[in-house]
């Protein structure tokens, strides 16, 4: 068995594929939310993934982090702690020293080339930590917490030639971009381009 075959978030998203259910992924911001959606959880028998933001290790020096690890670790259903949106390669590299399950390699704020450069050294980087590696083909529209400002930046839906470009660096999980948007929606509202959701599903997909 390889370390990927006991990565609680790979483990967690494949049992859903198999079971042709959705996982609730939470962002969890203090120790009390962390203790609330890890009971809410086991009342609901229900797995779980529970997503930190960058700033959390920043802040916290970790501690949030290793909290979020220790709760999963005691709770009496699976439970995985993922890096939400880690920006800079950093970050990146100092989550891959903490206890997270996995990391969102988020280097949609640069030009697609770049993006799937970095991608790829990055993937290989957590990968040789033992961490699972989540991408964004493309650039959702929108800002949120954590998120570095893309909200002046113009959306890129992701095509099906992408989802394979980046399945090829590596990466374990993607979250496409097919109308959804990060944060406030906005008097607009979110056009989702559900055709695209179907036809870029071949490969590996998350949110």
């Amino acid at each position: 068995m390889t370390w990927k075959d006991s990565n609680r978030y790979k483990r967690i998203l494949r049992e859903a594929e198999i079971g042709h259910y959705g996982v609730i992924a939470v962002i969890a911001y203090n120790i009390e939310q962390i203790v609330g959606f890890v009971r809410a959880a086991e009342t609901a028998r229900s797995p779980l993934i529970v997503q930190l933001f960058p700033w959390a290790i920043e802040v916290t020096e970790g501690l949030l982090v290793r909290a979020a690890a220790d709760a999963a670790k005691r709770a009496s259903v699976p439970i995985s702690v993922h890096l939400d949106h880690a920006q800079s390669e950093a970050i990146i590299k100092h989550a891959a020293e903490l206890p997270f399950d996995s990391i969102m390699v988020d280097m949609s704020h640069y030009d697609k080339e770049t993006n799937l450069k970095k991608t790829r050294e990055l993937v290989q980087y957590c990968n040789e930590r033992e961490k699972a590696t989540e991408a964004e083909p493309g650039r959702i529209e929108g800002g949120e917490d954590g998120v570095m400002d893309t909200a002046g930046l113009e959306a890129c839906l992701t095509t099906s030639e992408e989802v394979d470009e980046f399945i090829n660096t590596g990466v374990d999980v993607l979250a496409p971009a097919f109308g959804n948007v990060h944060g406030e929606y906005g008097p607009r509202g979110p056009h989702l381009d559900f055709e695209r959701r179907v036809s870029v599903s071949r490969g590996k997909i998350h949110h």
